[in-house]
């Protein structure tokens, strides 16, 4: 994984946080899930990445 990519993904799971931060804070139920669904997928990007080190 480049560090990039490393880069890009702590990005987008710190943004993922924080809109679920403030949809906790708001009682918006819907931005906290887009939060979570955010962090997710970031995960999941991550994981990938990793697993394409795996087999270099």
């Amino acid at each position: 994984m480049s560090a990039g990519d490393k880069i890009q993904n702590a990005a987008e799971k710190a943004a993922g946080k924080a809109k679920e931060a403030l949809g906790n804070a708001t009682n918006d139920h819907d931005t906290a899930q887009e939060g979570r669904n955010d962090q997710t997928k970031a995960s999941a990007k991550q994981a990938g990445e990793n697993i394409k080190d795996v087999f270099k």
